[in-house]
């Protein structure tokens, strides 16, 4: 018979391992959306995810790393490889196509605008930075 205390413990661990599986998927989830909108980043997502499959879900953790698409970033960014210069080019032509369709077709607040082009300048200047694969 297991005692009352240890019943507890088992379903706070589960518990856990299941909100862990659940931040992993939401995480998973944004670092697709930052794949399809160069605006937000993606190899934080993924290695945010990565980290809570690893405490969650060894199967989860496995599937990640092993996915022939998001295990790629994060291997790339564990091993200091870098990014594929045709995939950095892609990325700051979506990033400035996308700040500047924004600026010119969505707002009209000067202020924004500047905000706008001023993080559009900074995610260019940081992939410039990273080491080409």
């Amino acid at each position: 018979m297991i005692k009352k205390s240890n019943q507890v413990d088992i379903l706070l661990y589960n518990t856990y391992r299941y909100l862990l599986i659940i931040a992993g998927t939401l995480f998973l989830g944004f670092g697709i959306i930052g794949i399809i909108i160069p605006i937000l980043p993606t190899t934080p997502f993924l290695l945010l995810a990565a980290a809570c499959y690893v405490r969650g879900s060894t199967r989860f953790y496995t599937w990640l790393m092993s996915n022939r698409w998001f295990g790629t970033y994060i291997k790339n960014y564990r091993e200091g490889k870098g990014i594929p210069l045709l995939f950095k080019l892609i990325t700051i032509a979506l990033l400035w196509l996308t700040i500047l369709g924004s600026i010119y077709f969505i707002l009209s607040i000067i202020w924004i605008e500047l905000v706008l082009l001023l993080i559009a300048a900074g995610v260019t200047i940081h992939i410039i930075m990273i080491k080409t694969l």
